[in-house]
């Protein structure tokens, strides 16, 4: 099974900000895919289905941000699905705004989600689609950057964004890991 988790915090108070990147270029993905993410299970939502014969799970940990962590690390367990077939979507505030990076390990960076995934996975040496959300302008706290809603001009760079997160997800699942780096880290 391949597991593909996208990052945010749940409800209408969080819908649109940067820090829910990962469920927006998740809801993508679950549209491309015909999966709809409506279960209630794992402290998140999730969908079931295939791709290419391989079955997926889409999960949108609901534990908010900084605990994502449980979620993933609840689900991975019950269904025993390795490091390496679970993909994490999520906002980076290292990367321009608009830019989508995939890399197949790495460590959390400044983001408490996913220091929330890799200390409840016990491992850095999962893949993942970074999505970019810009560094905040001086003087402005990062919290208040990431809960914060984009203006109209950034808000089309971040949809395109996150489009491009979910093809990247789908090239992961079809045609691996370095498939997907090789065609969305240009």
């Amino acid at each position: 099974m391949l597991l593909i988790a996208g990052l945010g915090n749940p409800g209408a108070r969080y819908a649109g900000t940067r820090h829910n990147m990962g469920f927006r270029a998740l809801a993508h993905l679950a549209g491309r895919w015909e999966i709809p993410v409506t279960r209630t299970g794992f402290s998140g939502r999730y969908g079931q289905g295939s791709v290419d014969g391989k079955r997926v799970m889409l999960l949108a940990p609901h534990t908010y941000m900084n605990d994502s962590g449980l979620c993933v690390a609840e689900a991975v367990s019950y269904f025993r699905v390795a490091p390496a077939d679970t993909l994490l979507l999520y906002d980076d505030i290292d990367i321009p705004c608009g830019a989508v990076r995939v890399r197949a390990q790495g460590g959390p960076g400044t983001h408490n989600g996913m220091r929330s995934v890799v200390g409840h996975l016990g491992t850095e040496d999962f893949p993942r689609v970074r999505i970019g959300v810009g560094a905040p302008p001086d003087r402005t706290a990062l919290v208040d950057w990431v809960l914060g809603r984009p203006g109209s001009e950034e808000d089309a760079l971040l949809e395109a964004a996150s489009r491009r997160a979910a093809e990247a997800a789908d090239a992961w699942a079809r045609r691996g890991i370095d498939a997907a780096m090789n065609e969305y880290n240009r």
